[in-house]
């Protein structure tokens, strides 16, 4: 059964798209955003926004005869968020994978954020063959120690999912700490980025997406996360860019630098006064990049 949320009129503006939902293997349903005609272009949102994140870009390429397809994934936007589901990284990458090949999408011009980096390459990884360039922006698909101390607190069993579940603690404060200058984020942007998230039941993905994250060989992500890295060398010919906000606390740089070995053709436009929430502070630059780099 499909989530009840619904979005207000005053966001209907900014987020003008018809809802579609697929049914996962587990039986639950997944929400995701299929507008326009053309070439498809598949964003692949993280921890905690949704798709709601891409909206300008989807409405704007959707307008330049592109498909923009843009998922939910389980727990998180429009989509179910049931509270036995495990929340595992191979779970994500197995319902993205179910959307792909259901719509038949090929040619793919693929954006990854966040934790949508290991989900969306994992799935280009699997069929390399169906996607033609990436978009990587703040993220990370590869095995790193880094860990900012906010983080290890969102992390820690008990105190962690109080944190986040009882008081929003981790998408409550994206649109502060997730932006170089929050007065860049409009109250309207605040609204449609938390609207998701406002019960314990509905914050379940937003603490699991940081539990999952695999440090160690014992954590049941780890081995999928290992074949997300080795399966990046599939992908190393496609055209790339790299778009970075370097005051992103948590992919730093560091990330970015990492990703180059991995593709070192690829092309690197960074924004030293932006960060983790690049595409909501400076949209109009984020959109002349990728004209530039899709023409």
């Amino acid at each position: 059964m499909s989530t009840a949320l619904t979005i207000p009129p005053e966001l209907r503006e900014e987020y003008p798209f018809e809802s579609h939902f697929m049914e996962t293997a587990g039986g639950h349903q997944m929400h995701y955003v299929d507008h326009g005609q053309g070439r498809p272009f598949l964003f692949v949102h993280g921890n905690p926004t949704w798709s709601f994140f891409f909206r300008r870009l989807i409405t704007h390429f959707s307008g330049r005869g592109m498909r923009g397809v843009a998922c939910d994934h389980i727990g998180c936007g429009l989509s179910d968020k049931p509270q036995d589901f495990e929340y595992r990284l191979g779970q994500h990458i197995d319902n993205l994978e179910r959307l792909v090949l259901q719509l038949d999408l090929r040619d793919i011009c693929l954006l990854v954020h966040d934790w949508g980096g290991a989900i969306g390459l994992g799935v280009a990884g699997r069929h390399p063959e169906r996607f033609s360039r990436l978009i990587i922006g703040n993220t990370a698909a590869y095995r790193s120690q880094r860990m900012p101390w906010l983080l290890k607190i969102a992390k820690t069993p008990g105190i962690g999912q109080f944190l986040i579940r009882r008081f929003n603690a981790f998408a409550g404060l994206t649109p502060n700490l997730g932006a170089a200058d929050p007065a860049r984020i409009s109250d309207q942007t605040r609204q449609g980025l938390l609207l998701p998230y406002d019960s314990w039941e509905h914050r379940i993905a937003t603490y699991r997406f940081v539990a999952d994250i695999p440090l160690d060989e014992g954590h049941p992500s780890y081995s999928t996360l290992v074949q997300v890295e080795e399966n990046l060398s599939k992908l190393r010919d496609l055209p790339t860019l790299l778009l970075w906000g370097e005051k992103d606390w948590v992919f730093t740089t560091h990330f970015m630098t990492r990703f180059q070995d991995f593709f070192p053709d690829a092309e690197v436009r960074s924004y030293p006064d932006c960060g983790h929430l690049l595409i909501e502070e400076k949209p109009g630059r984020v959109i002349d990049e990728i004209e530039a780099f899709l023409s």
